[in-house]
């Protein structure tokens, strides 16, 4: 397990997280999920999971198959705004990969998710650009969740009015500073 140095969260912490959960089912999960939210950039490095394993007397190799299987836990820092574009089929057939292409202009970055690719994070840590297989909103494709909210029936307008409202936002944070 790769670990990282910097913010790691902290043994009493953790233990107050384990023993909320204790005996329940999907313990291991729900302990994994609220340590990532602890996180200030919502992942779980190495020496979390490792810490986490430890506590729980699991094999290392099991917690980090289970962070790892799951698309909803992140094993590297994530974005402040997260930006997620639906590929599945129907997605697709209606021009979700053209709108992926889209969002590097749109938010002045020179790259984002490539082929083969499912997660990038801009190195300021603004943006964390990902896809998923598939939302389950089939009749609404393409979807596009920003923040945690869907958006259906997206278009290069659309998406382009989702962004600039992230980015005037950030911008204002900004300037009252």
């Amino acid at each position: 397990m790769e670990t990282q140095t910097g913010y790691s969260i902290t043994d009493p912490l953790l233990d107050e997280i384990i023993e909320k959960y204790s005996g329940k089912p999907g313990m291991l999960l729900t302990t994994l999920e609220e340590a990532q939210q602890m996180h200030p950039w919502k992942y779980l490095p190495g020496e979390t999971l490792a810490a986490i394993a430890q506590k729980l007397r699991i094999p290392p190799a099991e917690v980090y198959s289970v962070a790892s299987f799951y698309s909803f836990f992140n094993l590297a820092p994530q974005g402040k705004h997260t930006i997620v574009v639906c590929r599945g089929t129907a997605c697709h057939t209606r021009g979700s990969k053209a709108l992926l292409d889209e969002i590097p202009s749109i938010l002045g970055i020179s790259s984002a998710v490539k082929d083969g690719g499912s997660s990038f994070t801009t190195p300021d840590k603004l943006f964390t650009i990902r896809t998923v297989a598939c939302f389950g909103q089939c009749a609404q494709s393409p979807v596009v969740e920003v923040d945690g909210v869907m958006h259906s029936n997206v278009n290069s307008r659309k998406l382009m009015s989702l962004l600039s409202s992230v980015l005037e936002s950030e911008t204002e944070k900004n300037e009252q500073r």
